[in-house]
Formats: structure tokens, sequence, C-alpha cells
């Protein structure tokens, strides 16, 4: 509950903090794990009321038992439980509807990279859907928009017009962010900003941005 009235008076929308997976297998060792870390899962938790998503996690991640949770949260074990079915509801409307391979991921992300960096128009707009859906979190600290962005068309003339704006000197690199490929961008070596797409049946539906500097600080230095 803090956390989230802290988040009522930030500067643009509010994302996660972006968690390098690639040195640590072990944080994504299981698929349960691996879900649970997607930075799509956590964005999709925001939207649980703080109660929802602390039966979730409980139940759902940490596998405790319904006398524990109802222990915890103060409330009935029947009371757990349908908790846990609307959270399990609102979840699944909100899911991906077909699951991605990580070699489609990788395709999609590496394509997504070259046609942004070229100022390839075309090419960036073959790989979004229509209704694609960009979200930006700069915190305030860092340049970004403070609403998201819809549409493909917009979407594309916005992140290359972002990409021209950006100082020179900045490096982009493929790096494993939350489980899943993504684009981390470093500026004399220090994390610049972090870029992650959520992929369907071979279309970016939706793009995520964290410029926030106080977020990218689990990422090591670009010489590490």
């Amino acid at each position: 509950r803090s956390a989230r009235a802290q988040r009522e008076v930030y500067t643009g929308p509010w994302l996660p903090e972006p968690i390098p997976t690639g040195p640590r297998p072990e944080l994504a060792q299981t698929a349960l794990l691996a879900e649970s870390l997607s930075f799509a899962f956590l964005v999709m938790l925001e939207n649980l009321k703080p109660l929802e998503r602390a039966v979730f996690l409980l139940r759902e991640v940490f596998e405790y038992d319904y006398a524990e949770i109802a222990e915890i949260v103060g409330k009935s074990e029947a009371n757990c439980r349908q908790i846990l079915h609307r959270a399990q509801q609102r979840l699944g409307e909100r899911r991906p509807r077909f699951a991605v391979s990580h070699e489609q991921q990788e395709r999609i992300t590496h394509q997504f990279l070259r046609a942004s960096t070229s100022g390839d128009m075309q090419g960036l707009l073959n790989l979004l859907t229509a209704d694609i859906v960009l979200t930006a979190d700069g915190g305030g600290k860092a340049p970004a928009g403070l609403r998201p962005v819809h549409g493909a068309d917009r979407v594309s003339r916005g992140f290359i017009g972002s990409m021209l704006k950006m100082p020179p000197g900045v490096v982009a690199r493929v790096e494993e962010i939350n489980g899943q490929l993504a684009l981390v961008g470093y500026l004399d070596g220090r994390p610049y900003g972090v870029v992650l797409l959520e992929v369907e049946q071979d279309r970016v539906s939706r793009v995520y941005i964290v410029m926030n500097p106080d977020k990218l600080g689990w990422l090591s230095p670009e010489w590490a």
C-alpha cells in the first residue's frame, strides 16, 4: 500500500525495475519462476489490489497453504480462496494469448534493434501489431513520455524519433532481462535505458522502456 501511494505521485507511468537474469540463471531455473520474473507478468501484477497480489504470490509462487496465507493476511481460508480466484481471473484476462519461443523473441528483438537504429520506419512498422502500446518510465529523471503511446504508426515514429534524440555515444546491446532478451543502452559504460518487447505471433504488441536511473541499479556497467 505504501508503494502504491508513492506511485500515485510518480511522474509519468510506473514500471518495475529491470532485473538481469543472464548472469543469474538460477533466478529463472523453473518455468514458474521464469514466468513470475517476466516483465509482462510484473506489470500485470500491478493491476491487482494489494491483498490480491499478496495472496496470489504466496499461493502460486511461494506455494504456501491456505491456512498459512490466512494467518499472514488476516483473512479466513475461504476468503483467501475467493481472493485467489479473482486474482487468477484478472491476470488471465491480460496474459498473452500465444506462447513465444526463445528463438522468436531473439529474432524479433534483433530485427527491432536493426530497424530502430537504422531509421527503417517501414521495417519497424512491419514488426508491430496495429494496437501496440508503448509505455516509458522516466520517473521525471530521464526523458520519457508522460502517457502511453497507442498504435503502430505513432509508436514507430515516436520510437525512431527518440532514438535520433539520444546523446551521442549510446551503445545498444541485446541482453537477458527478466528471463527474456531485451535491448540495453549504455552511455559512457553506464546503463542508460532498457527496452523490453512483448511479442505475440511474430509481432510486438507492447514496448516497455525504463529510463529512470534509479531503476537501473541492477544492471552492471558495460565493461563489467
